[in-house]
């Protein structure tokens, strides 16, 4: 119950203290794996986008949240699994997968830490998600929360908050062995998607043509 609890209450708040906008909701997929791909501004972005997207997230949290059996025991009932940013967290990995085989919904910030506005690289890791599962991809962008630091600010969330949902796609197929450059492509890939979605100032290192990234 507590997820339903949580968006009720984070949409009085919206309606109360922000102008909220959400656009392209006709666009979530009703059925099936999906993995929801957004840029990352915020600590309330998770709950912002929760409200935004009408199936239900789960998302990968960094492990450090998970601070004491009751905080622990919360953020998973709402949908959050620990994830260790340092290394290569194969557990979380392996979680992630589980949702999916069940036709759940994950929430992925492919940045993997929070911009505070421009873009930053993406990290590989959503585009092997999506090659191992081989779930559908919804590009959100998310603006007007970076000014929002702390997570506290979710129960008193205030300024213009944009949420634009783009069109679901797929990634090729990929058989075989998939190395660092494929990898790389198919990351751009997603973040272009999500870059058209943002306005010019938010897009960052993903504001230049697709050919010149593959040449970074």
């Amino acid at each position: 119950m507590l997820y339903p609890i949580c968006n009720f209450l984070q949409k009085i708040t919206l309606k109360w203290f922000a102008n909220f906008e959400v656009s392209g909701q006709e666009n979530v997929p009703p059925v099936g794996p999906l993995i929801v791909v957004s840029n990352h501004l915020s600590n309330i972005d998770p709950s912002i986008l929760a409200v935004s997207v009408s199936r239900r997230l789960k998302f990968l949290a960094k492990s450090n949240l998970f601070s004491g059996p009751f905080i622990s025991t919360l953020l998973r009932w709402y949908g959050a699994y620990p994830l260790n940013r340092d290394r290569i967290d194969v557990t979380s990995f392996k979680w992630a997968l589980n949702q999916l085989r069940y036709d759940g919904v994950i929430l992925i910030f492919p940045e993997g830490t929070r911009s505070n506005g421009p873009m930053i690289k993406a990290k590989p890791g959503v585009a092997r998600l999506v090659q191992m599962s081989d779930a559908t991809i919804l590009p959100v962008a998310i603006t007007g929360t970076e000014h929002i630091g702390n997570g506290m600010r979710v129960v008193n969330p205030t300024g213009n908050i944009k949420v634009n949902i783009g069109s679901p796609f797929s990634l090729p197929k990929i058989d075989g062995t998939i190395d660092s450059a494929i990898l790389k492509s198919m990351t751009d890939m997603i973040m272009e998607r999500i870059s058209l979605l943002l306005p010019e100032n938010y897009r960052g290192v993903y504001k230049i043509n697709k050919r010149e990234r593959l040449n970074n």
